[in-house]
């Protein structure tokens, strides 16, 4: 851990989240052992003994006696488990420093590892147990204390296999169209031909008791199981889509809750019905991968990781669920439990310690998620690069929950930016005014440019007069098993016009007729 204070600035700064001063006239202070357990349950900081808060809140320099045996006592009771629960410090964390020719002694207490957490005085971490709070030092409640040991086990917290229940506490319908996902994303594996129950336990949705018997796992509850059910065993369970607000008397224009009944109320069905939501008016730059339209881009992709990572990562046990907001602002995403890593840890990249581990790998196979524990560092990057403006993530100091902000600023997608971070950009032709791209079109608009692009593949003529042909694929892709009157009658032409129209779709092989004579119909191949 680096040294966090500019030691020759002290005077001019003042006690804050991640400072706190203490004379220590009369010895090493009691309460000095409350602020190293919070700074270590919480974002880490500096602790400095030989200094005092003035009443304008500066910082007077006022030393220490005997530096060097205060030090040695320090060491003592860091690595007395009477006093304290663990020793975080190394020889750089511990240090003695003089200012203005008085001896202090800096503790630069690190954010403690999951592993190491609670981090608490005495012999109870119920009692002992403290987190910082603003400026202050506050009690850890039982339920953080609770948390925070759950978070140091070595196994995934959605890796329980739940011996209470049965398969029977899942919904079929999310059990299909997980699978139809995998077949879709997965052509031709072996696990596609196996039966419900043997796919479950190859993906970790299921386990076997002592017995041999098959029941959910703590993830296969929560993406395929009855909302009514999962409250058994997570009962602060809740999932919340918001949409913004148009006007000041509403509350919002669209929600989507885990508890309404009408729908299964998983993590699964939830993220399939928010994805079209989230990404539903991002702009859709007309980008060809040989003749197929491109219609996913950086940006879609980095919405879906955010949803997925605040799913993997929320701590389900805990207070006020998961609530993912859209605005005109741009979206925010908010999950009970906190970062498992420091933040700045997670901001670099390269560390994947999610708290649904099950959870991620069975998104994962279906591309939802991101295994390598780039998610949060990918996902800032995009942002800032398509919207010129820094995503936020922030833990709240009142209750344990992680907020992921992405706001736009106020700005329009940079179209250019996204462009340049297509992962298989050398592979796609950029189509669009001079060459260079369209922005802003409407599904319908794309694919109408999307279809001129096979019309004049297959016909070899000029795009400017297959604007007809055009019409009448996009007719007939609504309307199949269409007539020769209806299409002419479509298009405003006469029925020997749109005949030579119909015939030249059917010879490029892009529709099929079916009949003959005044009873033909036509529909797209």
């Amino acid at each position: 851990m680096e040294n966090l204070l500019e030691l020759q600035n002290l005077e001019k700064m003042h006690e804050d989240g991640r400072l706190e001063v203490k004379s220590a006239r009369g010895g090493i202070p009691e309460s000095l052992w409350e602020t190293y357990s919070a700074f270590a349950n919480t974002d880490g900081g500096s602790i400095v003994l030989g200094a005092r808060e003035r009443t304008d809140h500066t910082i007077e320099i006022v030393g220490v006696h005997d530096a060097f045996k205060l030090k040695t006592d320090l060491w003592n009771l860091l690595n007395n488990r009477q006093k304290v629960s663990v020793n975080l410090l190394t020889d750089g964390l511990l240090r003695i420093e003089k200012i203005e020719g008085k001896d202090v002694i800096v503790m630069d207490v690190p954010r403690a590892d999951r592993t190491s957490r609670p981090v608490y005085c005495g012999m109870d971490p119920r009692s002992g147990s403290y987190r910082r709070n603003g400026e202050g030092d506050c009690h850890c409640t039982l339920e953080e204390v609770s948390a925070m040991f759950r978070d140091a086990a070595l196994v995934p917290q959605d890796a329980k296999v739940l011996q209470e229940m049965d398969l029977s506490v899942f919904c079929q319908e999310t059990v299909r169209a997980y699978r139809q996902m995998f077949k879709d994303s997965h052509t031709g594996h072996v696990w596609n031909a196996l039966d419900d129950e043997i796919f479950l336990r190859r993906i970790g949705a299921v386990g076997l008791s002592e017995g041999g018997t098959y029941h959910p796992t703590a993830a296969g509850l929560l993406i395929f199981g009855y909302e009514y059910e999962i409250l058994r065993e997570f009962p602060q369970y809740f999932l919340d889509y918001q949409e913004n607000r148009q006007v000041a008397s509403t509350r919002w224009t669209d929600r989507i809750v885990s508890s309404s009944g009408d729908w299964s109320g998983n993590v699964f069905d939830f993220v399939s019905k928010v994805i079209p939501k989230l990404t539903s008016g991002l702009k859709v730059p007309f980008v060809l991968k040989g003749s197929q339209r491109v219609d996913d881009t950086p940006v879609h992709k980095i919405i879906r990781e955010a949803l997925t990572n605040a799913c993997v990562h929320a701590d389900f046990y805990g207070r006020r669920g998961l609530v993912v907001t859209k605005g005109k602002d741009g979206f925010t995403f908010a999950n009970p439990g906190r970062m498992r890593v420091a933040k700045e840890v997670a901001m670099e990249g390269g560390v994947s310690d999610p708290r649904n581990g099950i959870m991620l790998k069975i998104f994962s196979m279906v591309n939802l998620g991101e295994r390598a524990g780039s998610g949060l560092c990918s996902i800032c990057n995009v942002w800032e690069k398509v919207f010129h403006t820094a995503a936020e993530i922030m833990e709240a100091e009142d209750v344990d929950r992680v907020i992921l902000k992405l706001c736009n600023g106020g700005n329009e997608q940079d179209v250019d930016a996204m462009l340049g971070l297509y992962e298989t950009k050398d592979e796609l032709n950029v189509v669009g005014d001079s060459g260079k791209y369209v922005s802003g079109y409407t599904v319908a608009d794309a694919d109408k440019l999307s279809i001129k692009s096979q019309i004049v593949d297959k016909l070899s003529i000029n795009a400017g007069n297959v604007d007809k042909l055009c019409e009448i694929l996009l007719y007939l892709r609504q309307n199949p098993h269409s007539s020769t009157a209806s299409v002419a009658q479509t298009l405003g032409v006469s029925v020997s016009s749109a005949k030579i129209y119909l015939r030249r779709l059917v010879d490029a092989g892009l529709i099929v007729p079916h009949g003959a004579n005044k009873n033909r119909t036509y529909s797209l191949v």
